[in-house]
């Protein structure tokens, strides 16, 4: 009834799970500041702001 071998297996998938998380919320970033993202951002919600109001305008 060992199950060394089982939770190193485990332990083994998890770690490379991780470093694929890792990766992946590294690439989001774009290479870009916080800042850059921070107005690249806020520029989104104002544009669909702007168009939520010409909607409710039409209506």
């Amino acid at each position: 009834m060992t199950r060394g071998n089982q939770r190193d297996l485990a332990r083994q998938k998890n770690q490379k799970k991780q470093q694929e998380n890792s990766k992946k919320k590294s690439s989001t970033s774009d290479g870009l500041t916080l800042e850059q993202r921070k107005f690249r951002d806020a520029e989104k919600m104002r544009q669909k702001q702007k168009a939520k109001d010409e909607k409710e305008k039409k209506d």
